[in-house]
């Protein structure tokens, strides 16, 4: 995450929109990370080996055993990572054995935003 003061120049924060060309700012910024923490396994990053989530330790459980621990490692991680989020709650949308994550959040300074990330 890029950050700048002046605001003439471009929004504060910003960042490489990924899988397309441009930048994301604001809450679409917060929504990228969101889904970059919880989509990277503990470990994987050599420069950060604490960066991402332990939420992939589950992924060969039975859903309904699943479920409670993937939702407490995915809150854990972006509390920890993802400063700029406040009232942050994890919903799975369960379908057969393929889980959505419905995260629920919101800056300082606004409303609530959600951000869907495919767990399983």
């Amino acid at each position: 995450m890029n950050t700048n003061s002046s605001p003439q120049s471009q929004p504060l924060w910003w960042q490489p929109a990924l899988g397309r060309d441009g930048r994301v700012t604001g809450a679409a910024s917060v929504a990228q990370c969101i889904r970059t923490i919880l989509s990277t396994p503990k470990g994987s990053d050599p420069l950060r080996p604490e960066f991402g989530s332990d939420a992939y330790l589950y992924l060969d459980w039975p859903v309904p055993r699943a479920v409670p621990n993937v939702i407490r490692e995915s809150v854990d991680a972006i509390r920890r990572w993802e400063p700029r989020c406040r009232n942050v709650r994890v919903k799975p949308v369960i379908a057969g054995e393929h889980v959505t994550l419905r995260v629920s959040w919101q800056l300082q300074s606004g409303g609530e935003e959600y951000t869907e990330v495919k767990w399983r």
